[in-house]
C-alpha cells in the first residue's frame, strides 16, 4: 500500500510479549499521522499483513511458531516492505539483528526496557525516526532474493501452442480478489446443476478457503468444494484452489483433474488466477470459458488473454459491479476480454455461450 499525505503511516509490531506490544503502540500514538496494529506471532502477523500491508512491519526476532529471520525472509520474498527489527542488547540478540541486516531488514532498534521509568521519553524519538526512515525505504532485490512478481512461467512454462481441441468437454475457470467472495457466491447460485465443471482461484489465506467452499456449498444448487490434489472435474462442481497453493487443470486421455501444488508468488499470488488460465488454455483450448471478477492487481490478465489466443470465450466483470475494477481493467486493457457485463449478468451470459456452442456441435454433427 503506497504511502501518500493523505494516509497515515500503518505499522505493524510483531512481538510475542504483550508488554512491548502495548509500549511500542503507547509510543506510536503519540504521532497521530501513525496507526499501529500488533501480532503476537508471525504467523498471525503474516494473515494481517495479507489483508491490509502495513508501511512498515517492526519485529522481534526470538518468537513461537516461526522465527524472525524465517519471518523476514517470508517478507522480502512475498510482500517486500521495510522491516525494523527490535533487538535485544545481548549477544545472541545482536548476532541475529546482523543477521536480520543481511536478510534485507532496513533498521534495528533496542528491545523497549519494558520497567524502566523513562524509557519512553529517552526512546520515543529513537523509534519514532526508525519507523518514518524506514517507510522513505528503497527496497532492493538482493543476490539470491526472489523476484517479487513472477509470470505463470514460473509454475507452467508456455510451451508451443496453448490450445487442446480435443478436449473432452466444457470447462468454467474464473479468476477473482478483492470482494470476489460476493461475487462468487451470486455467480455459482445462478449455476444450474448440469452445468459444465467450474475451477476458481479466489486470492484467500489459507485455511478460510476450505470454510469458503463449505459456506457455498450449503447455499448453492452445485457442489462446492476446496480443491484435493488428483480431484477430477465432474459437471455441476465446483472446486475452489485451496490458500496458498496453485491450481492447475490436467488432461490425461479422457479424465480432466486438477493439480495442487506449491511454487512461487505468481502475479504476486500463491494461488495465481494467470496459472490457472493457462493451464485451461493448455487444457482445454476453446471449449472453456474464462471469467475475471472484481479485484487489485493484474493477475489472471495475461492467463485470460492466453485462453483467449486459445479460443476459449471470455468476460469481464464490469466497473459499475466491481468492488475493485483492477483486475477486469488490466484485462480489458490487454485484449484478452470479449464480452464485459455486470456481475448479475455473468452467469446468463456463461449459459448462453454454452448452449451456442452445444447448438454449433449438433449442428456439425447432422451435417
Amino acid at each position: 500500500m503506497p504511502l501518500t499525505n493523505s494516509t497515515s503511516l500503518q505499522v505493524l509490531v510483531v512481538d510475542d510479549s504483550a508488554m512491548v506490544r502495548q509500549v511500542m503502540q503507547a509510543i506510536m500514538s503519540t504521532d497521530h499521522r501513525i496507526e499501529v496494529k500488533a501480532a503476537a506471532d508471525p504467523l498471525i502477523a503474516w494473515a494481517k499483513m495479507q489483508k491490509e500491508p502495513p508501511h512498515v512491519v517492526i519485529t522481534d526476532l526470538e518468537m513461537p511458531r516461526m522465527d524472525g529471520l524465517t519471518f523476514i525472509r517470508k517478507i522480502m520474498a512475498e510482500m517486500p516492505t521495510p522491516v525494523v527489527v527490535c533487538s535485544g542488547l545481548a549477544a545472541r540478540g545482536t548476532e541475529l539483528a546482523l543477521r536480520a541486516l543481511e536478510e534485507g531488514a532496513v533498521e534495528v532498534i533496542t528491545k523497549p526496557k519494558v520497567g524502566v521509568r523513562d524509557f519512553l521519553h529517552e526512546s520515543a524519538v529513537t523509534l519514532l525516526d526508525a519507523v518514518w526512515s524506514a517507510s522513505q525505504a528503497q527496497l532492493r532485490p538482493r543476490p539470491g532474493m526472489a523476484v517479487p512478481k513472477l509470470t505463470a512461467d514460473a509454475v507452467l512454462p508456455r510451451k508451443g501452442k496453448l490450445h487442446n481441441t480435443a478436449a473432452p468437454n466444457n470447462l468454467i475457470a474464473v479468476g477473482a480478489s478483492t470482494g470476489g467472495t460476493e461475487a462468487l457466491r451470486l455467480f455459482l447460485s445462478a449455476l444450474p446443476v448440469d452445468c459444465p465443471p467450474v475451477v476458481i482461484v479466489q486470492h484467500m489465506p489459507e485455511v478460510f478457503t476450505r470454510a469458503f467452499a463449505e459456506r457455498l456449498n450449503r447455499e448453492c444448487r452445485i457442489a462446492v468444494a476446496e480443491a484435493r490434489d488428483g480431484d477430477r472435474l465432474q459437471s455441476g462442481q465446483a472446486l475452489i484452489a485451496p490458500g496458498n497453493r496453485h491450481m492447475l487443470v490436467n488432461r490425461s486421455s479422457e479424465q480432466i483433474a486438477v493439480q495442487i501444488m506449491d511454487g512461487p508468488l505468481v502475479s504476486r499470488h500463491r494461488p495465481s488466477v494467470d496459472v490457472l488460465f493457462r493451464s485451461v488454455a493448455i487444457a482445454a483450448g476453446a471449449k472453456a470459458i474464462g471469467v475475471i471478477m472484481t479485484g487489485m492487481g493484474d493477475d489472471g490478465a495475461e492467463g485470460l488473454r492466453e485462453m483467449k489466443e486459445a479460443g476459449a470465450a471470455t468476460i469481464a466483470q464490469d466497473e459499475a459491479s466491481c468492488v475493485v475494477f483492477g483486475m477486469p481493467k488490466e484485462a480489458i486493457a490487454r485484449g484478452a476480454v470479449k464480452l464485459i457485463v455486470p456481475l448479475e449478468r455473468i452467469a446468463g451470459e456463461v449459459l448462453n455461450l454454452l448452449r451456442t456452442a452445444d447448438k454449433a456441435m449438433a449442428s456439425s454433427a447432422g451435417s
